[in-house]
């Protein structure tokens, strides 16, 4: 009788520890990865994607906030470390696919949708609304001294002015090489690089006279910055977009209309001042990204 109930009590303990263990690899299964790049913007993006997602699912998300650069957040995302990022689709065009720049928004973002979907297994869900395109950005006060608003107008004054950006910028096709092609600008001396961080501190700081920016940045506000017309066209559409796995939309697939419930309700100005809450202001990213999703009536819980 007692090896019976001996065997017995192995018996459940042995079905509690399995259905304890099934019970785990459930809730694994259930949780998506979200990461996001070395600037504040794409911070933010990735903290409004993973409170969405919280709201509206029931999947467990993490995180992994400010990863690196761009090639870092790509490498991620194709290895299957990432489901979903925050991409643009010019870096998508001529860092990832390495295309040449094209400036019809509709055509880059069918170009990345079904290259990206082809070569990676990787879906571009719907933009979010704003185009936060490279621009060419100087203080405001020289702007005014010197009557320019284009970027064809640095060209007589390039000599006696130096450049500087952040090292991503000269890496790409549509950055520093391809537009001083473009525009013929001639600076006084070699590009000065530094951390995307510094960049903005460095002009307010006269240790440079020309950099590339964002148009959605908030320090152009906070170092009072203008942003110089790309007349000749060169930079191509940024549009933001949340990228995810195909395998993850397969296991997922709540997660398309999820992410798609924020398509076009970032405007750049929006975004802007989201940025510059957060840089300037010195708020919180989940707080700035909480108000922005309780304003438009994106969270229900």
């Amino acid at each position: 009788m007692r090896k019976i109930l001996k065997i017995i009590s192995v018996s459940l303990i042995l079905a509690i520890s399995l259905a304890l263990l099934a019970g785990c690899g459930g809730s694994q299964e259930k949780k998506i990865v979200i990461g996001s790049k070395n600037f504040t913007e794409n911070m933010v993006l990735g903290e409004i994607f993973a409170q969405v997602i919280q709201d509206k699912t029931d999947l467990k998300v993490e995180y992994k906030e400010n990863l690196g650069g761009t090639m870092v957040c790509f490498e991620a995302i194709k290895k299957g470390d990432l489901d979903i990022y925050p991409e643009y689709t010019g870096t998508g065009l001529t860092a990832h696919l390495k295309m040449d720049v094209i400036n019809d928004a509709d055509r880059v973002y069918d170009i990345v949708q079904e290259e990206f979907n082809k070569q990676f297994k990787i879906k571009w869900l719907k933009p979010l609304g704003f185009n936060n395109t490279y621009a060419v950005a100087v203080k405001e006060d020289y702007a005014k001294e010197n009557n320019i608003t284009k970027v064809s107008e640095l060209v007589p004054l390039a000599k006696d002015l130096t450049f500087g950006g952040e090292h991503e910028f000269f890496d790409r096709q549509d950055g520093y090489e391809g537009m001083i092609e473009t525009y013929g600008l001639n600076f006084k001396s070699a590009p000065a690089k530094m951390d995307v961080a510094l960049k903005y501190q460095a002009i307010s700081q006269g240790k440079m006279d020309v950099t590339d920016a964002f148009a959605t940045d908030g320090q152009l506000i906070t170092y009072k910055l203008t942003i110089l017309e790309d007349d000749k066209n060169f930079f191509p559409p940024y549009y933001a977009a949340p990228i995810v796995r195909n395998d993850t939309l397969e296991k997922y697939p709540e997660l398309e209309e999820v992410l798609n419930s924020l398509a076009g309700k970032i405007s750049d100005e929006e975004m802007q001042m989201m940025n510059y809450k957060v840089e300037s202001e010195k708020k919180a990213i989940r707080d700035v990204a909480r108000d922005f999703l309780t304003e438009k009536g994106l969270l229900s819980k």
